[in-house]
């Protein structure tokens, strides 16, 4: 794979709880914000992120049935805009200029979501980290990134978790299931492989926009995959799948 212009990187909240597995392993963030540095410095390369919240709550895991469902992902999506803050102070840290923007508004904490003005921070060289989800409850930050993806025009959507790529199952629970290098947005539906929730690959789908599944934890990796070098698994279009046209 080439090296992409313009990415998502979709990272997992889950991973950046660490070892700790809850809230926010700054070891990890740390680690994880200097690998992203190291690939913006190389130059060329528009960036922007996605950081999910399951690190501090999940909505969709709600378990107390006085919570309404629709409040326990606003929840979740506010759970997001805490990972997307401690990114941009890891990243500037590390020399990267950010920017944050929220589906929900809160000004005293970021800009809202314009996607004109985070085309232009991209434009110029910024790391935009877009929280919040899609602002609205029922939709997984997997959706959020399918869609802020497509919105900015990117090349290719990185999806960061613990797992080394797309499996035919669970390979902690299943020890024969099998890694896939390649596979494209058909195989993902029929097969119901866990890659992303079905709106977001239908999202993909229909846009043609490639997904990389990639392992984060493995040190450099990160790196490697903005780079453009082989890591994890590609989800790609086929010939027999209907496609935006150009």
């Amino acid at each position: 794979m080439s090296k992409p212009r313009r990415v998502l990187l979709k990272i997992s909240g889950e991973a950046l709880a660490g070892d700790q597995g809850y809230g926010v392993n700054f070891p990890t963030l740390q680690s994880v914000s200097r690998e992203i540095a190291a690939a913006h410095r190389d130059g060329g390369l528009e960036l922007t992120l996605v950081v999910g919240g399951g690190n501090i709550w999940r909505g969709a895991d709600n378990t107390v049935n006085y919570i309404e469902e629709a409040s326990a992902h606003y929840m979740g999506m506010l759970a997001t805009v805490i990972n997307a803050l401690a990114f941009q102070a890891s990243l500037e840290h590390e020399g990267v200029f950010t920017r944050v923007q929220s589906a929900i508004r809160m000004e005293e904490l970021c800009e809202p979501y314009i996607r004109r003005r985070a085309v232009r921070h991209i434009e110029k060289g910024r790391v935009v980290i877009f929280a919040g989800g899609t602002g609205n409850p029922y939709f997984t930050t997997d959706t959020a990134a399918a869609l802020r993806a497509i919105e900015i025009e990117a090349d290719v959507l990185y999806k960061a978790t613990k797992v080394d790529g797309v499996y035919s199952a669970d390979p902690f629970v299943d020890k024969s299931a099998v890694r896939y290098d390649e596979l494209t947005y058909r195989d993902v539906l029929q097969q119901g492989l866990r890659v992303m929730d079905s709106t977001a690959i239908s999202l993909c789908m229909e846009n043609s926009l490639p997904i990389v599944v990639f392992n984060m934890t493995r040190p450099g990796e990160i790196t490697r995959a903005l780079r453009g070098e082989n890591v994890g698994t590609k989800v790609r279009v086929d010939g027999n799948e209907t496609v935006k046209k150009p």
